[in-house]
C-alpha cells in the first residue's frame, strides 16, 4: 500500500482515516476494560504462586550451587551469597506486584491490538474479527505467560545454575579478587552514583521538552500523509497509543534516564578495579556524563558533541572517511526485522518435520523417549539431538547457498540487517555464523554430511552412535575430530536455546507429535496391545512434568553429583 502524495490527499486520507481508527480504538477499549481483570486474575495469582512456592528453593539451591562452584575462590562466593541474597529478596518484594501489574498491562493492551490486528490485509470477515479477536484469546494468552514463568523459574534456572556449579575454569584457577584495590573502587562507585545521578536528571529535565514536541511534531506529520507507523493498519494501535500517551513515553524516558545513572555510576567500580587506577574511575565518572549528553544529542536529533569534558582515555577516535550514523530512524526506510519467537517457531515446526522422518527410518525410537522420561541415561536425542539436527541442516544448506546469514527452510533468509536486535539472539547466531563458515571451509561430501548428522543427533549416546554412523573412508582422525568439535558445539548452542522462554512448551508439543507418528508407524503392535499404548502415554506425561529440556544431559552422566540431585527433583 502506497501512501498518498500531495496535501490535499493525504488531507483526505487522514478524514477517512481517522473515525476508523477511533471506531476501532474504542472498541478494543471496551473489550480491554471487560477482559482486563479476568486476566490480572489469573496472571497475579499464577505468578505470585509460583513466586512464593519456588521461592525458598530458589535461596536454598542458588546458596548451594554458589558454595560447591570452581569457578571463583572463597571471597568472590562471599560477594556472591550477598548479591544473591539481595537480588532473591528484591525479587520477592517486587515480584507479585509486579505480577499484578503485568497482568493489567496484558489484559487491556491484548484486546486492544487483536482488534486492530483483525482488519490487517488478508484477513477474511474483518467486521466479524473486529468483536471476536482478543476475547478469548487474551484469557488463553495469560495461562500460556504463566506456564512459561513457571519453565523459566523452574527449567532454565536449575540448568544455569547447574552450569555454575559443574563447570570447572578454563586455567585451573579459580577467579579470586583484589582486595587491595576494593577501597578505591568503592569510593569511585560512590562517586559515580552522586555526580551521575544529579547530571543525569539535569540533563534529562533540560532536554525533555524537546523530545515532548519533536516525537508529537513526527507522529503528527505521519498521521496525515499516512506514512511511517501509520502505513500498515497492524501498527495503528501503536502509532495512535504513540500520539495520545507520549508525554508519559517523555516521562517514562526521564525516569529511565535517571535510573540509568545507577548502574553507569556503579560500574566506575568496575573500572576502577580493572585498571587498578583510582584515578581511571574517577576519569569514567566525567565521560559517562559526556557520553550521555552526547548519546541524548543523537537521539534526539540535536547538535552533535557534547558541552561537558571527556578525558583522553576515554575518547572516541572516529575513522577518518567514516560518515557518522543516522541519528534519525525511519519508519518507512527500516528492515523488516525476524520476530525472535517466529524463529523458535520455525525450530520446533522443522523439528517436528525432520524428527517425524527419523521416526520413519527407525532413527528416533520408542527407546529415546524412554530416556527422556527416565532421565537416567540422558541421551538427549530429543530434546539437545533433535534441535541441533535440525540447525545443522540449516548451516549445511546455508553454506552450500553461499549464503551471508543462515537459510531457513521456506527459502526466507536470516542475515545481520534483518536478524532480531536482541542481545540473546546475538548468543546463538555469531557462533553459528562462525560454524558455517567453517562448514564451508571443510566442504564435506554427502557421506561426510551424513556422519556429522549421525554424529550430532546421536552424541549423547555412545553406544548407539557407534553402530549408526555410516563407513566413511575418506575420513581422517584430524577431520573425525573436526566433526566432533562442530556436534559438541552445536550441542552446547542447542541447550542454551532450550533454556529460551516458551522453548519447554515447545518442546512438550513436539514430544506429542512425535509420539503420535510413533504409535502410527508402529501401529500394528500398538494397537494389539492397548495396555502398553497406556503406558506409553503415562510415560510421555510423566516426563513432560519433569525439566528434560534445561537439564545438560552430559553433565550428569559424568557427574554423580548432578546424577543424585536431578534424581532429588525429579516428581
Amino acid at each position: 500500500m502506497e501512501p498518498p502524495t500531495g496535501f490535499r490527499a493525504s488531507l483526505l486520507s487522514f478524514l477517512k482515516f481517522l473515525p476508523y481508527f477511533c471506531g476501532l480504538l474504542i472498541l478494543g477499549f471496551i473489550k480491554g476494560v471487560l477482559l482486563c481483570p479476568w486476566a490480572c486474575l489469573i496472571m497475579a495469582i499464577g505468578l505470585s504462586v509460583l513466586i512464593l512456592g519456588l521461592w525458598p528453593m530458589h535461596l536454598i539451591w542458588t546458596y548451594y550451587c554458589i558454595i560447591r562452584t570452581k569457578l571463583v575462590g572463597p571471597v568472590v562466593k562471599l560477594l556472591l551469597l550477598i548479591a544473591a541474597t539481595t537480588i532473591l529478596i528484591i525479587w520477592l518484594i517486587i515480584g507479585i506486584p509486579g505480577s499484578i501489574f503485568a497482568g493489567l498491562v496484558y489484559g487491556f493492551l491484548a484486546p486492544i491490538m487483536a482488534t486492530f490486528g483483525a482488519v490487517g490485509e488478508g484477513k477474511e470477515k474483518p467486521f466479524v474479527h473486529c468483536f471476536v479477536d482478543g476475547t478469548w484469546s487474551t484469557i488463553t494468552g495469560s495461562c500460556t505467560v504463566v506456564r512459561d514463568v513457571k519453565d523459566l523459574l523452574f527449567h532454565s534456572y536449575f540448568s544455569i545454575m547447574d552450569d555454575l556449579r559443574l563447570q570447572k575454569p578454563p586455567d585451573g584457577k579459580p577467579y579470586e579478587i583484589r582486595l587491595l584495590d576494593i577501597p578505591g573502587a568503592l569510593i569511585s562507585a560512590a562517586c559515580g552514583l552522586l555526580l551521575d545521578g544529579i547530571m543525569f536528571t539535569l540533563i534529562a529535565l533540560y532536554k525533555c521538552p524537546v523530545m515532548l514536541f519533536k516525537g508529537w511534531k513526527r507522529l503528527i506529520q505521519d498521521m496525515i500523509g499516512r506514512e511511517g507507523p501509520f502505513l500498515e493498519t497492524a501498527c495503528v494501535p501503536f502509532a495512535g497509543l504513540a500520539i495520545l500517551l507520549w508525554p508519559f513515553a517523555v516521562v517514562g524516558a526521564v525516569l529511565a534516564s535517571i535510573l540509568s545513572s545507577i548502574p553507569l555510576g556503579a560500574y566506575s567500580a568496575v573500572v576502577a578495579y580493572q585498571e587498578s587506577s583510582f584515578i581511571m574511575g574517577l576519569a569514567y565518572v566525567a565521560s559517562s556524563v559526556s557520553i550521555f549528553d552526547e548519546y541524548t544529542n543523537d537521539v534526539l536529533d540535536m547538535a552533535p558533541g557534547s558541552c561537558f569534558p571527556r578525558p583522553s582515555s576515554f575518547n572516541k577516535e572516529k575513522q577518518e572517511g567514516k560518515r557518522p550514523p543516522s541519528r534519525v530512524t525511519s519508519f518507512k526506510n527500516s528492515i523488516d526485522e525476524f520476530n525472535p519467537f517466529k524463529l523458535l517457531d520455525h525450530l520446533f515446526a522443522e523439528c517436528r518435520h525432520q524428527g517425524e522422518e527419523l521416526v520413519n527410518r527407525g532413527v528416533i525410537t520408542m527407546k529415546d523417549i524412554e530416556e527422556t522420561k527416565s532421565g537416567k541415561v540422558g541421551s538427549g536425542v530429543l530434546n539437545v539431538g533433535l534441535p541441533a539436527y535440525v540447525i545443522l541442516n540449516a548451516l549445511l544448506r546455508s553454506a552450500k547457498a553461499n549464503s551471508v546469514g543462515l537459510i531457513l527452510s521456506d527459502d526466507s533468509e536470516i542475515t545481520s540487517d534483518n536478524r532480531p536486535r536482541h542481545t540473546l539472539f546475538d548468543w546463538f547466531f555469531d557462533p553459528l555464523m562462525v560454524i558455517k563458515e567453517q562448514i564451508k571451509a571443510e566442504n564435506f561430501t554427502e557421506e561426510e554430511e551424513e556422519y556429522l548428522k549421525m554424529r550430532v543427533l546421536l552424541a549423547g549416546d555412545p553406544n548407539r552412535l557407534k553402530g549408526a554412523l555410516p563407513e566413511v573412508p575418506s575420513l581422517n582422525e584430524r577431520k573425525k575430530a573436526e566433526i566432533d568439535a562442530f556436534a559438541r558445539r552445536l550441542q552446547g548452542i542447542t541447550k542454551s536455546i532450550s533454556r529460551y522462554p516458551t522453548a519447554k512448551r515447545r518442546f512438550d508439543v513436539l514430544v506429542k507429535a512425535l509420539l503420535s507418528e510413533l504409535e502410527r508407524t508402529m501401529g500394528g503392535s500398538l494397537s494389539t496391545n492397548g495396555s502398553q499404548a497406556q503406558r506409553l502415554r503415562n510415560s510421555v506425561a510423566r516426563m513432560l512434568s519433569q525439566k528434560s529440556l534445561g537439564k545438560t544431559a552430559n553433565i550428569r552422566d559424568e557427574d554423580p553429583e548432578a546424577q543424585i540431585t536431578s534424581s532429588s527433583r525429579t516428581p
